[in-house]
């Protein structure tokens, strides 16, 4: 019975310990009070209320003890409680503070909680960072294309990182100056001979307002010509003008030959009424005689006449064979 009671003891000793331990980690808790940061052991157990972990708030504490910062560790906890990364800000206030930036945790939470990087940012103010465009192309006034590379070099500005636009806004109005510059280029070859002229036009214009940073310098990595766009422009127009053309004509051909089927249906019409009016008139002449209306001289004198027409058709078909003989 002694010795049951003993093992269980035992068991609870253990039980007890790793729940005190993890409430209260010692080892985490000498080293805050060997570099100089003041927390108690109930601070530890209060943080493990509010699901804080002790190591990630004590730990940046430390650190910002050795860099010379005085922290508070309540302000640290909001900060770890409201998503922001404490290890990083810390850092951060460390690394600002040797290169003598003016940045203090209120800044430095705020950038840190606006999703941006703010232990990069306070590198890119110390050492500026170079960012290349992508190819940008655009024509000339005489119709040649022309492909650009950029390279902008920019350094971060710490007050304007909040609201502030990004690297992708400084991009797109690099971009932006590219293209209204070589647009406005009487001809490609005044780039390939001043491509400086690029950069001087884009700096002009103060691209790097309302962003999260200052340009520096804007350097012209590579020129190169592309197609001839007019020309290309000129073909097309030239294909669709004939096409139209073409068009054209096809329709006035069908329009003729409509025309010229009219025509010979009403010669064909005309053709069959004067078939029609020869055969009538025998049995006019015959219908003249029988009521008087015309003697047989007359009759004669008719006849005459027609072998007369006769004989002239004869005399032309000999004289040309080629002529026509109508009737």
């Amino acid at each position: 019975m002694a010795e049951g009671f003993v093992f269980l003891l035992i068991i609870g000793g253990i039980f007890g310990f790793l729940i005190l331990g993890y409430f209260i980690p010692l080892g985490l808790w000498i080293a805050a009070l060997a570099s100089g940061v003041s927390v108690g052991l109930t601070d530890l157990i209060a943080m493990r209320l509010r699901g804080v972990v002790p190591h990630a708030i004590i730990n940046p504490a430390i650190m910002g003890k050795k860099g010379g910062l005085e922290l508070d560790l309540s302000g640290l906890e909001s900060h770890y409680l409201a998503g922001g990364n404490v290890q990083r800000v810390v850092s951060a206030l460390i690394a600002a503070a040797r290169a003598g930036i003016p940045l203090n945790f209120k800044q430095a939470t705020a950038i840190d909680l606006a999703g941006r990087d703010v232990l990069e940012a306070v590198k890119m103010c110390v050492k500026p960072k170079v960012i290349n465009t992508t190819e940008v192309s655009a024509m000339a006034k005489n119709g040649i294309q022309v492909k650009v590379i950029a390279r902008v070099t920019v350094k971060a500005d710490i007050t304007k990182l909040i609201g502030g636009a990004t690297e992708e806004t400084i991009l797109a109005r690099v971009g932006e100056g590219i293209v209204t510059t070589i647009g406005s280029a009487e001809s490609h070859k005044v780039i390939l001979e001043h491509p400086d002229l690029i950069s001087r036009k884009i700096q002009e214009k103060g691209l790097d307002a309302k962003t999260a940073f200052e340009i520096l310098s804007i350097d012209i990595a590579d020129v190169d010509i592309g197609n001839n766009i007019g020309a290309k422009l000129q073909i097309d127009q030239a294909e669709a003008d004939m096409k139209i053309a073409s068009a054209k004509a096809s329709e006035r051909r069908a329009m003729a030959e409509a025309k010229e089927q009219e025509m010979r249906a009403m010669e064909q019409e005309m053709r069959a009424g004067l078939v029609e009016a020869e055969q009538s008139i025998p049995k006019a002449i015959a219908q003249a005689l029988a009521e008087g209306n015309m003697g047989i001289l007359d009759y004669y004198a008719l006849k005459n006449i027609g072998a007369d027409t006769e004989m002239r058709k004869s005399f032309a078909v000999m004289a040309d064979p080629q002529v026509p003989v109508k009737g």
